[in-house]
């Protein structure tokens, strides 16, 4: 029997999540097919190609379900694009050669990219990536284009005047330093670091970027005060969102909570907000996740047979024998989209054990600073 193939194993999950979205298949999978490039040939039984940090086993895409107030759940593709044979630089001249022919096929404007895209070039780059692409399904709608710069990309002591540098070219450098007030007093580039610089591919007063800080060793205090930086932010809805998806309230140890804020040409804050949980350093297998997951959907107001059918496309192993299959768990404040975001892997090359219990800090939430806090900024 043939092998079958990274991309024939990622077409049939993400072909299921469009029934789950009720997104015409057609488009996203033609999508895949252009970002996966030569790399979707490969069989599932070779090493991957290039270990990409999108997920944890090295394929280089991610799906999302964002559960949405207005509208239907929204379908969502994190991708890192392969050059043959595939490099760090390669692979980044792979995404822009990905990005140029859909902007042409979708008339796409470049030119806030354009402005910035070589101050994240580097010839020896640090970290685990430099560009990745983002796809956004929406229903009746044409696919939305999201690039994700690495700030630490020349190292994590250049990051902070490399995105300063980006956003005065972009008319955002107000909203920036008022974000500033998000950093814990003297950690900036060391327990909370820019992590991810996102620009949207299109133009008009919607257009975001979009700054992810990832705070490490945190406590769900410091995330409440790290979000409180959001005009009209609830904290009350922060702390209870990160208690209830990592089951304490920290010092987190595993893999840090992550901040973004969405910044618009013409404001001088920060407009939006959301909190991102990689709930999987924080659970014993997938089983648990699941249960913390539907807790959060059912407070938020979303319907749980979403999620279930939504994992159902991407896996048919039981859930207590492994962990990672729901890797984030995010929760958008503010504009334009307020909802639920949930990151599913797509375990091609491998499934990770459960692990054994992760000893959070555990507390009433009540008696936590983050509550007192959330109180007064009721």
């Amino acid at each position: 029997m043939r092998a079958l193939s990274l991309g024939e194993h990622l077409s049939g999950q993400l072909g299921r999540l469009c029934e789950v979205t009720e997104t015409d298949p057609k488009l996203p999978l033609g999508l895949l097919n252009d970002v996966l490039g030569p790399t979707g040939s490969r069989p599932l039984s070779t090493p991957p190609a290039w270990h990409s940090d999108v997920a944890d086993d090295h394929t280089p895409v991610e799906f999302s379900i964002a559960f949405n107030r207005q509208e239907p759940p929204s379908l969502r593709i994190l991708a890192e694009p392969f050059a043959s044979p595939p490099g760090t630089l390669a692979n980044q001249y792979a995404a822009y050669t990905f990005l140029a022919t859909q902007a042409d096929r979708f008339g796409l404007s470049t030119a806030r990219l354009d402005s910035v895209r070589h101050l994240f070039v580097s010839r020896r780059p640090h970290g685990a990536f430099t560009l990745w692409c983002s796809l956004v399904f929406r229903s009746g709608r044409s696919p939305e284009f999201k690039v994700y710069f690495n700030p630490e990309v020349d190292g994590v002591e250049r990051a902070p005047d490399l995105v300063a540098e980006a956003l005065r070219r972009l008319g955002m450098g107000a909203a920036y330093r008022s974000m500033l007030g998000a950093v814990r007093p003297g950690e900036l580039g060391r327990a909370d670091r820019l992590t991810f610089f996102a620009v949207d591919l299109q133009d008009g007063p919607q257009a975001r970027v979009k700054l992810y800080l990832s705070h490490h060793r945190a406590t769900v205090a410091d995330v409440v005060r790290s979000a409180a930086v959001v005009g009209g932010v609830d904290a009350a809805d922060v702390a209870e969102f990160c208690q209830t998806a990592t089951g304490g309230i920290g010092p987190f140890s595993g893999r840090p909570i992550v901040g973004s804020y969405t910044l618009l040409e013409g404001s001088d804050e920060p407009v939006g907000y959301s909190v991102y949980v990689p709930i999987r350093s924080y659970v014993t297998d997938d089983q648990e996740a699941r249960a913390r997951v539907l807790t959060l959907l059912d407070r938020f107001g979303f319907r749980s047979a979403d999620l279930d059918r939504a994992i159902a496309a991407v896996t048919r192993r039981p859930l207590r024998d492994g962990v990672g299959l729901i890797a984030h768990v995010s929760l958008r404040l503010g504009p334009p989209r307020p909802g639920v975001t949930v990151y599913l892997s797509s375990e091609a090359y491998r499934v990770d054990p459960p692990r054994a219990p992760y000893a959070a800090t555990r507390a009433r939430l009540s008696d936590h600073p983050a509550s007192r806090v959330a109180a007064g900024n009721r």
